[in-house]
């Protein structure tokens, strides 16, 4: 069962490893877009847009990666106070009834908007802008699908957590 945790991990991890330099890129294209429109007075309809895309693409394909690193936030103000087999409950739990069906629910109801996108090739969101609306929305469902494989994972290593630490008698 961990095998297969590592291996689903793997995805998101290199996934992430990836996806961080689009950081650097977004404050690099914000800076030159910065440059040109109070140093020069020019302004470009398309770098606003790349940093946008860039922006999405960033936090939209890192959810799972910071699901896998326990970067997100936590709403819950018990759990700390749990060992690790009451965390190991509770993680199962929030994830077979909160996040694996919000995920799906997402996806089930963005996917005819995105293959919508895809028919008719979306073109631009503001005119000059990047013609390719329909990658953008192409997010969606990979953000789905991340954390759909992370969610897994976590609860695959929850349940052999909880079966390696048999409580005292």
């Amino acid at each position: 069962m961990l095998v297969l945790a590592d291996r689903l991990d793997w995805i998101n991890r290199a996934v992430g490893m990836v996806v961080r330099w689009l950081a650097l890129a977004m404050v690099l294209v914000q800076f030159g877009t910065v440059i040109l429109r109070y140093v020069y007075g020019i302004s470009f309809i398309f770098l606003n847009e790349t940093v946008l895309y860039l922006h999405s693409t960033l936090f939209m394909l890192a959810a799972g990666y910071t699901l896998l690193i326990d970067g997100h936030v936590r709403v819950d103000i018990f759990y700390g106070l749990f060992g690790r087999r009451g965390k190991a409950r509770i993680d199962i739990f929030g994830a077979l009834l909160f996040l694996l069906p919000s995920i799906f629910m997402i996806g089930w109801f963005s996917w005819p908007s995105v293959r919508n996108s895809w028919a008719i090739m979306e073109g631009a969101i503001s005119v000059g802008g990047i013609p390719a609306s329909f990658l953008l929305k192409s997010l969606i469902p990979a953000f789905c699908v991340l954390l759909i494989i992370q969610g897994i994972a976590c609860i695959l290593r929850d349940i052999s957590r909880l079966r390696e630490e048999k409580p005292a008698a």
